[in-house]
Formats: C-alpha cells, structure tokens, sequence
C-alpha cells in the first residue's frame, strides 16, 4: 500500500480528494465539463495537532470545514453559477449550527428518550441512550437515502472509494480498474461516526452524573476526546485491515455504508479519477 494515505468526500456532482499538501474538487458542470479546483493545506506550525488523540480533534474540525465549503463549492458548480462560495465566517456559522443540529439530535434527544424509558440512573441508561443514538442515525440514513440528490451523493460516494482503492492497490486508475472494486472503505467518516457513538457508551458509562442537563454538559465536554479516540482507532483500522479484531469491530461501519454507498455511473468515476489526480498532481 502507498505511504501516502488518501482522504475523500462525496460532492454535490462531484467529488473531493485529498492528499498530504493539498485537496482538490472535481464537479460535473451542466455543460457536462468537469471544473477541477485545488487548494493548498497549510500544515500546523505548532507542536500540540500532532499529538495522537489531540489530532485527532484537529483533523475532525478542519475536515468539518473542508467539508463545508467543498459542498458549497459543489452546489454553485454542479448549476453552472459563478457566484462566490462562501467566506471564513458563513464556513464557520455553518458549522456551529451543523454541530449544534448533531448534538441536539444525536445526544440531547436520545438522552431524554433513555431517561424516560430507564430513568435517571444506571447502566441501563447509558446502553439506551447509546442504543437510540445509532437507532436514529440508521432511521435518518435510511430516510434521506430515498432522496434522488442525496442517493446521487451517495453514489459519488461510491466512485471515490473505489477509486481511493483502485490507486491503494497501484493500478492504473481507469475507469475499467477503478470499477472492479468495492464502494465499502475502512477508512470512511460513516465508520468513523459510528465508532464515535459506540466509544460513547463506554465513555459515558464511567464518567455520568447528575441531573439531565449535567449529563448532557458532560457528554458534550467528552465528545472532542471521543473524536480524537476514535480517530486513531480508525487510522490503525485502515493499516492493520487485514487483523481479524480489526476487521470484527469495522464490519457494523461497512455494513452501514450499504447505505451511504451505491454503484456509480463511469461518468461519476471520471470525476472521481480527475479528482485523486489533481490532489496527487
């Protein structure tokens, strides 16, 4: 496998890459041309990004907001419109507000679901709470699936795994390698979310007290800690995939990009190939 890991998201007609340096965003345009944008990383110049856990919160926040603006750039593009993407400060509103939906729907709703059906105390909480977080998660997945945009998205998804496989394994990437391969990654940000939601359990369970609102204060103090957890579980998963361990504790993560998958077209692996090749250019 190449040194050089490489990262990925799935666009609005498009797709992101990203290499050590630099990302780059790869939309089909309406006139069916694909627009290529790259944009250089600037790597942290302090010492503290590069502690393991610690980075792993750092990774996840500046993915938040790659994230954020590649979509934005994705949205104006994939219509053919010119207008400016969005400045520093709509990047950093839209992201306050897409963490403040998550936790109001991933924790703050199921930890008063498991207070009314466990009450206010013990285990049986904690395993509740869990329980209903990924319960919600699958149910809203399975929802916006049916949505003809997102399962375009989701098929974009798709072509960058398997084009993100293709270049892991050292083949050409054409649209005939990149297609033999699985829209399942190890590496993806649905294992990730997941991981992050089962490490809460556990997380949750040893450090728990107080009234609802003190609980749901402490699992929002914990969840950068859990991030950081569950981003060096899953940089060690995507070197050690063939470990049997590794490959029991990936395989609900996997399972769940069934859903957030689907088989791409060859013009979305096009898009796909041009991105990888623009990042790693």
């Amino acid at each position: 496998m190449p040194e050089l890991t490489i990262g990925g998201q799935a666009l609005i007609e498009g797709v992101m890459m990203r290499s050590s340096d630099k990302y780059a965003l790869c939309v089909r345009r309406p006139d069916k041309k694909i627009s290529t944008k790259i944009v250089k990383i600037q790597e942290p110049k302090h010492w503290f990004p590069k502690i393991p856990v610690v980075r792993g919160v750092y990774r996840f926040a500046e993915t938040l907001s790659i994230g954020v603006s590649s979509i934005s750039y994705s949205a104006l593009e994939s219509q053919g419109e010119d207008n400016q993407v969005m400045s520093s400060w709509e990047i950093a509103l839209t992201v306050i507000l897409s963490v403040g939906m998550t936790i109001l729907l991933f924790f703050a709703a199921p930890l008063f679901i498991a207070r009314f059906l466990a009450g206010s105390t013990g285990a049986a909480l904690n395993l509740i709470d869990g329980i209903v977080r990924i319960a919600i998660f699958l149910i809203y997945l399975l929802l916006i699936s049916f949505i003809p945009d997102i399962r375009r998205i989701f098929q974009y998804h798709g072509a960058e795994h398997k084009t993100v496989y293709c270049y892991e394994n050292k083949e050409k990437l054409t649209v005939k390698n990149v297609k033999k391969y699985s829209t399942l990654h190890p590496r993806c940000g649905t294992n990730f979310i997941l991981i992050v939601f089962v490490l809460s359990i556990v997380f949750f369970t040893f450090v728990d007290a107080g009234n609802y609102f003190q609980r749901l204060g402490i699992r929002i103090l914990l969840l950068p800690v859990i991030a950081g957890v569950s981003y060096e579980f899953l940089k060690f998963a995507g070197k050690h995939f063939d470990n049997i361990l590794v490959k029991i504790i990936i395989s609900p993560g996997l399972l769940i990009q069934k859903i957030t998958t689907k088989e791409p077209t060859d013009d979305m692996i096009e898009v796909a190939i041009k991105s990888l090749g623009a990042a790693l250019a």
